[in-house]
Order: C-alpha cells, then structure tokens, then sequence
C-alpha cells in the first residue's frame, strides 16, 4: 500500500542558505528555526515521517512545513494570519 506522495523539496542556493542561516541564528524564533530545520532534511531526500522521528515531532507537522514550503516557498514558512495577532513577515537578509 502506497501512502500520499509528499512533495519533492528543491531549494535553490538562495533558499538553502536562507534556512541554514535562520537554523544558526540565536534570536529567531524557535519555531521558524525548527520549520526551516525539517525543510532542509527533506530536501536531503528524507521522508517525512524519518524528519519527525529526527527532530521528535509528529510526521504530520512536517508534512503541514513541507507542503507549505513548496506551494509558497520561504513566505509560506510563517505561521498564517489569525485574528488579534501580528506575525512579522519573513525578510532576508
């Protein structure tokens, strides 16, 4: 039995180091750190439920970042708007 097919992760050099650096940096959030940290393991070819069981969240988590990641790129790694909160939108640098 075959499961969903998740979608193939492609970074280009520009988005690789864009996650890499967000991974390193000390004041990023944690959750955009640890968003970025299971893009770039599933552009190693990993799947998602291998991320998971690495990074200790649940598979579904990781395809929720994979699927965003690959329909809207480094934009859809935030969290998306909900009444009453303010989310910074992601600028590179």
């Amino acid at each position: 039995m075959v499961g969903r097919q998740a979608g193939l992760v492609v970074l280009s050099d520009e988005d690789r180091n864009f996650l890499e650096c967000q991974v390193r940096r000390h004041k990023a959030p944690r959750s955009l750190s640890d968003r970025c940290r299971m893009v770039l393991l599933c552009a190693q070819g990993l799947q998602s439920k291998d991320v998971a069981e690495r990074l200790g969240v649940h598979e579904h988590t990781v395809g929720k970042w994979r699927r965003r990641f690959v329909q809207d790129g480094i934009d859809g790694l935030t969290d998306e708007y909900r009444a009453g909160r303010h989310e910074p939108s992601l600028t590179r640098r």
